[in-house]
């Protein structure tokens, strides 16, 4: 029980030693309004793409993975994955 009580703990002060380090630096805010954008792009193609999944019969869920995928490597993510999906499935 103390141990889970301690990774907490860890886990929070980590969050907030990184966060006080990007604030810190100068082009910070830069860096994240790029990367909120990016994030709002790739949450948006995903939905996009469930949107017309009753055409392509391609429906890809909206999670951390997916998210992250797109998020990185863009429109080719999105292929990446719908690619994965025809390929496993």
């Amino acid at each position: 029980m103390y141990i889970k009580y301690a990774v907490w703990g860890v886990l929070i002060l980590s969050s907030l030693i990184l966060l006080v380090t990007v604030l810190r630096n100068s082009g910070a805010g830069r860096l994240l309004s790029g990367l909120t954008l990016n994030v709002v792009v790739a949450a948006f193609l995903l939905y996009a793409l469930n949107l017309l999944s009753a055409y392509t019969q391609v429906d890809l869920p909206i999670n951390t993975a997916t998210l992250g995928t797109v998020t990185v490597l863009g429109v080719p993510g999105v292929l990446l994955l719908v690619g994965l999906k025809l390929t496993l499935l």
